[in-house]
């Protein structure tokens, strides 16, 4: 059985399109036409990875990635089209793990599949792994993508987790957020700063449902952020 993806877009040429092309690479998709569509499909089978459209009907890529956020840390990548850049700042700022932009090549999405599904990977899992990252109360297992604050799981996105990685893989260290983009996406993905930020966002508030306490991140204003140890 290859790696299952599903392709949500109200646009059936890219549906028919892709999804040959992904087929032909030997991975198994899943098409739907829209949001609410999608989500009921997602929950009777579930996927390895999403492919969102932003504009759709019935329910958008937006509440559509709410949706799935708030119960699971499945990746995603957003179609946007060009003008839309204020949506791929959002998105990302949402919990989506990449975005491409609309017309797009089939090589492209099919290399940034693969990053995400590297990126997110989970095959071959060593309980043992020395790849461990503990810093205080942070447990990090890359193996396995888990992460615990206090012994309590914390659900983060690839992004997410590997943002946090680097961060608290050198406490003290400050990292510009040039250094966290390309941590977490790759040296080829070039991003506003703001992504960034939203990402830390997310991630402070994550731990602090846990933690209210929690201020491990700091902000480092004109700099970028360090983890600081407990």
């Amino acid at each position: 059985m290859g790696t299952r993806i599903a392709l949500v877009d109200d646009d059936q040429n890219i549906l028919t399109s892709v999804s040959l092309t992904l087929e032909s690479e030997g991975f198994e998709v899943d098409c739907y036409h829209d949001g609410e569509s999608a989500l009921r499909g997602l929950a009777r089978r579930p996927v390895e990875l999403a492919v969102l459209d932003i504009k759709m009907p019935r329910m958008d890529g937006m509440e559509l990635l709410q949706k799935i956020r708030a119960g699971s840390s499945l990746p995603v990548i957003f179609l946007t089209s060009k003008d839309d850049e204020l949506d791929e700042a959002l998105g990302l700022g949402m919990g989506a793990d990449d975005y491409i932009t609309k017309p797009f090549s089939q090589r492209l999405l099919l290399a940034r599949i693969r990053a995400v599904l590297r990126r997110a990977g989970q095959e071959g899992v060593d309980p043992t792994s020395p790849n461990i990252v503990q810093q205080g109360e942070l447990l990090m297992d890359p193996d396995r993508h888990l992460c615990s604050w206090k012994g309590t799981e914390v659900k983060l996105t690839v992004t997410e987790f590997l943002i946090l990685q680097a961060l608290a893989s050198r406490p003290g260290m400050v990292k510009n957020r040039d250094q966290l983009m390309d941590a977490a996406y790759g040296e080829s993905v070039f991003l506003d700063d703001r992504t960034i930020d939203s990402h830390i966002k997310r991630l402070r508030r994550k731990i602090r449902a846990q933690d209210k306490e929690f201020d491990n991140i700091e902000t480092l204003y004109g700099i970028g952020y360090k983890y600081r140890a407990s």
